[in-house]
């Protein structure tokens, strides 16, 4: 594929950076549960907690991944990759050190406030390097790739976690995550947007000249941070990446409430445990990274996005909803396999929304993206952990525990409905220049 070997040092930066996050994931919640409700199966204190966490994260990733994304537009991307995943390796650093109660609490902390700048940024700033790298018809297959490369990172991560104590993968998590970083710094080479600048979606304000002085230099510094009318502005400018924005925000809506509820559920209802837990999210992995590293590139330049994000909608949908009426151990194992296909749908909406912007505009158009998937993040826990722990308490209305998780299944109907509306339409950079400036900021 064109100029894919170009991004070896980005694939083994998100790799490792990868691996760090996902090594911790089938540890965290068995820690969570020690540190506030000691030898109990069901804590709603946890619940709430880890939902909470997650709507003040979202919320920071709101402000922080445009801000960000429209910096590396005009600093570079390796400058700014550089700020989220220093910041990561703090929060491991305190579970691997230890993790009593009061640890758990300085963890928590730590981690909602660095989460706020490096969540969604990593990933939006991953996507826009490929986006300078690969031309649009290869992208599609490119996103592809780079979602496989993180699959792959959470099989490994999963796999290393199911054999070493919960002591030894925080310390492995830590030490990962400061190679990644040093890596990337000495490996990784910086880039910049390529392309006409009147091809740029949002203006600059004109007017503005070198010799305007230190005032003009200030104004043009503060122009590079977003507003909340830029953002609306790119939004209406294309209806293709409208219509993308809705599918993230509903997709997101889905993703979030599941990782504030599915393995609570999954530990009140059958009882699993850290090794069970990462068994189920190992299957996930190793069907996720086959899809987007073998089928993916071959899928792509044949069928339309478009169809496949449909696809990975659709598929995704189904897993929730199956997992919701699980009436066995066994289930959550079974249709652990809709992954293959459902791991479509974030390259394919990422692709759509990279075509419908110039060159100069791709970190700001993934860090709006990004910015809306964190939204829903905000709304998902602040809906379903409540309604989860009210299911799976004594007080619940009615026996169904897993209502909470069928409601999310509503949530990922919505968002593949909408991805059928969809329509193809030509990139940004084949139309004339004239029609690429719909808007002037």
């Amino acid at each position: 594929m064109e100029k894919l070997a170009g991004l070896t040092h980005l694939f083994v930066t998100v790799l490792l950076g990868s691996f760090s996050a996902f090594i911790v994931v089938p540890a965290i919640t068995d820690v969570t549960m020690s540190a506030l409700c000691p030898g109990k199966d069901e804590c709603s204190l946890a619940i709430y907690l880890s939902g909470f966490q997650q709507a003040i994260i979202g919320l920071g990733t709101v402000v922080m991944t445009p801000v960000i994304g429209n910096l590396s537009d005009e600093y570079g991307r390796k400058a700014l990759l550089t700020i989220p995943m220093a910041l990561s390796i703090i929060p491991l650093a305190i579970l691997a050190y230890s993790r009593t109660t009061t640890s758990f609490y300085a963890y928590f902390v730590i981690r909602t406030l660095t989460a706020m700048v490096g969540e969604g940024s990593i990933n939006c700033l991953a996507l826009a390097y490929v986006a300078d790298n690969i031309s649009e018809g290869q992208r599609a297959s490119a996103f592809g790739v780079l979602s496989g490369v993180a699959s792959a990172a959470f099989v490994c991560g999963t796999l290393a976690a199911r054999f070493l104590s919960t002591a030894s993968t925080f310390q492995v998590a830590t030490l990962v995550s400061m190679i990644a970083t040093i890596y990337m710094r000495v490996f990784l080479k910086e880039t910049f947007p390529k392309g006409d600048s009147s091809q740029a979606l949002l203006k600059k304000e004109p007017g503005m000249s070198p010799d305007d002085g230190n005032s003009s230099e200030k104004i043009q510094t503060f122009k590079k941070i977003p507003s909340i009318g830029d953002l609306i502005s790119l939004l209406k400018c294309r209806a293709a990446f409208s219509q993308a924005a809705v599918v993230v925000f509903f997709n997101g809506l889905a993703e979030g409430g599941l990782q504030a509820s599915l393995l609570y559920f999954l530990k009140a209802r059958f009882h699993f445990n850290k090794d069970q837990f990462a068994d189920i999210m190992l299957i996930v992995g190793v069907m996720g990274t086959i899809s987007q590293l073998l089928f993916m590139p071959l899928l792509a330049p044949r069928v339309s996005e478009e169809k496949l994000l449909s696809i990975g909608l659709f598929m995704g949908c189904t897993n929730i909803f199956l997992n919701s009426i699980a009436w066995s151990f066994w289930v959550p194992y079974a249709i652990a396999a809709l992954a293959a296909f459902a791991v479509f749908a974030n390259p394919c909406v990422r692709s759509i929304a990279s075509k419908q912007v110039g060159p100069n505009d791709q970190g700001k158009a993934q860090g709006c993206i990004s910015g809306i998937s964190s939204s829903a993040q905000i709304i998902s826990p602040l809906i379903f952990s409540p309604l989860t722990a009210l299911f799976l308490s004594q007080g619940a209305p009615f026996y169904f525990p897993g209502f909470s998780i069928m409601c999310i299944g509503f949530a990922s109907m919505i968002a593949f409905i909408q991805s059928t509306m969809i329509r193809a339409v030509p990139p940004i950079s084949s139309q004339p220049t004239s029609n690429s400036n719909c808007i002037e900021a």
